[in-house]
């Protein structure tokens, strides 16, 4: 493992964002748009008649879930830096936590620890989504992150919560199946393989900043589609306050 960079608390203080704005309506609007649109979704998918699901559109179905579910951890991760209602901390706090419940019934209180200690010792050996200094290959790494976030009580009232709404609700298992676990499950791949993996991944010539993370920019379009532009990680390191919807506005003002 290399020898994690000295990391002071003056250098991981947050840097007030350059162009984060003054009002918490934005965030309040965005966050509930993501939320409202990933209940209809799933409501409207999981009520379907699987006689009438094609290939290409369960494909497209489960494609646009996974980024609906991706967009729920990202939600209850812009209020664990309180970007959700900055005005508001008392509901900021309560949008991370519907959204993470919504989410896979994770704990609002033990998440925001958790990334608050990777963003105070980020890809070090007191970071919680780091690697062991072993398993430093994708699928290794992704299995240690899982099993950090790993609980049988969680997963006993999933099991619970899939028999209510299949015997209760008389929704049919594949649905449940395909529009809701394996949407949830992908959402993690692309969590992880987008906002820790390509963003803390050591380079050739090792880490070149405090934060030991680079940048992946992509085309605006392709940034929120990959997964809500946290492939601009150093900016969010360097700007934790910033909402995700601000970031390329960040990164393009940094290299200007």
């Amino acid at each position: 493992m290399p020898t994690a960079l000295p990391l002071s608390g003056d250098q991981l203080a947050p840097t007030a964002s350059p162009v984060i704005a003054s009002s918490s309506l934005p965030g309040l609007l965005i966050a509930s748009l993501i939320m409202a649109t990933w209940a209809i979704s799933l409501t409207l998918l999981l009520h379907t008649s699987p006689s009438q699901q094609q290939p290409l559109w369960m494909l497209l179905a489960v494609c646009w879930q996974t980024f609906l579910y991706a967009g729920l951890f990202i939600t209850a991760h812009d209020a664990m830096h309180g970007v959700v209602t900055p005005q508001h901390p008392t509901l900021n706090r309560f949008i991370g936590s519907a959204a993470l419940l919504l989410y896979g019934l994770f704990s609002y209180k033990q998440l925001f620890k958790a990334h608050w200690q990777h963003h105070h010792h980020p890809a070090s050996p007191l970071d919680p989504d780091f690697h062991d200094g072993k398993h430093k290959n994708p699928f290794a790494w992704y299995f240690r992150f899982l099993q950090r976030y790993w609980s049988w009580t969680r997963l006993l009232a999933l099991i619970v919560a899939f028999h209510i709404m299949h015997l209760l609700l008389h929704v049919p298992e594949s649905n449940l199946v395909m529009f809701w676990i394996v949407p949830s499950l992908l959402s993690s791949v692309q969590l992880f393989y987008f906002g820790t993996y390509l963003p803390h991944r050591e380079p050739a010539g090792g880490y070149q900043n405090v934060f030991r993370a680079q940048s992946v920019h992509r085309p605006v379009l392709l940034s929120f589609l990959a997964c809500y532009h946290f492939g601009y990680h150093c900016e969010h390191h360097e700007y934790p306050h910033a909402p995700w919807w601000q970031l390329p506005t960040i990164a393009k003002r940094g290299s200007a």
